[in-house]
């Protein structure tokens, strides 16, 4: 039998109209006397009615590494405003920079908010950032994010398997030396990327050296000047890089390029994310499209799944596939023999 506001009065000896109050986060209720209603209501199993008629985006900002230089989170705000709009609900903005002095207030002023729905930028978040967010008590869905604990539900890319089948395509054009241009910052993107590429290794037996993995600054000055340090070592270098993300990619290739490096006749590289200058680079980058737009669309939907079914308490991780773009910046060398360019493979 559903749980009244009436009878959490009954129980806690507050009027109905304080229970209201505090249920609803709304000021004039004191610390005490909301704790004491909200243990009462959840005793009790009173679920508040859904009334949400709005989105919140909330951009979590844990230090600017990855979506300061990113040119994919404008896309999936717009598949999220897209998305919100044509069901009918109006989209607010909301930026969490954890740098900022007034971080506990931005984020108060979220928490405090459940009569929204909110889809949060989880890009930069690792596990121990979602805490804030634990006791919220509205509903949450992570764009491009991960808890491990599954508190909410969650819209990704497909990181693993499309690493995987980035270097798949690599050992196809018979590479068999294979490095990995692997960001300094291990968000959670770049964690189940590397995975992919160490466990297609492992699958076809490839070399593994650790001079092959290069950890480089996540944006685009960082990883160029960090690849200058690399190569100034005259490092063995394999045949072929797989990169966390485009950008990455691209300041790399612009180190190799100035040390005299032939991409892709020396090096091949590909990317993830399929970033705009990705397609105008000297080569062309070869990478892992992202459908930016449609995540931002999904998280919308699946949000409103929570209105529509509300009973329903089990939470979702939907991971949204990828597509293999093929430019200029991988070569063929099944066929190739020169000097300096020997493929290899463990037995």
């Amino acid at each position: 039998m559903k749980v009244s506001i009436k009878q959490i009065s009954q129980v806690t000896g507050f009027s109905p109209a304080t229970v209201s109050n505090a249920l609803n986060r709304k000021k004039g209720v004191n610390g005490e006397t909301s704790k004491k209603i909200f243990r009462a209501a959840e005793e009790l199993g009173y679920q508040a009615e859904k009334t949400a008629t709005k989105i919140r985006f909330v951009t979590y900002r844990k230090n600017g590494r990855i979506i300061d230089d990113s040119l994919i989170f404008p896309a999936m705000i717009e598949g999220v405003e897209r998305q919100a709009k044509a069901l009918g609900y109006e989209t607010t903005f909301s930026h969490l920079n954890c740098e900022d002095s007034n971080f506990e207030e931005r984020l108060k002023e979220v928490t405090d908010d459940v009569n929204s729905l909110v889809i949060l930028l989880g890009t930069e978040m690792l596990e121990e950032d979602y805490s804030s967010f634990m006791n919220y008590k509205g509903y949450i869905i992570v764009l491009d994010g991960w808890c491990e604990d599954m508190i909410f539900d969650a819209v990704l890319i497909n990181n693993t398997d499309a690493a995987c089948n980035a270097v798949e395509y690599l050992i196809e054009k018979g590479h068999r030396k294979i490095g990995y241009l692997r960001g300094d910052y291990r968000i959670k993107a770049f964690q189940y990327r590397e995975y992919g590429y160490y466990r297609t290794l492992g699958k076809y037996s490839c070399t593994e050296k650790p001079e092959y993995i290069v950890t480089l600054g996540t944006q685009i000055e960082t990883a160029y000047e960090d690849m200058k340090h690399y190569l100034e070592k005259e490092p063995e270098l394999p045949t072929a890089f797989f990169a966390d993300n485009d950008v990455i990619a691209l300041g790399s290739i612009r180190a190799l390029q100035e040390k005299g490096i032939k991409i892709p006749e020396q090096v091949s590289v590909v990317g993830f994310d399929d970033i705009r200058f990705g397609a105008v680079s000297m080569p062309g980058l070869t990478t892992i499209h992202v459908y930016k737009q449609e995540m931002g669309e999904v998280a919308v939907r699946r949000a409103l799944d929570h209105i529509k079914y509300s009973g329903r308490q089990v939470r979702m991780k939907i991971q949204v596939g990828t597509k293999f773009l093929e430019r200029g910046s991988v070569m063929d060398i099944n066929h190739i023999e020169q000097a300096g360019l020997q493929v290899t493979c463990e037995q």
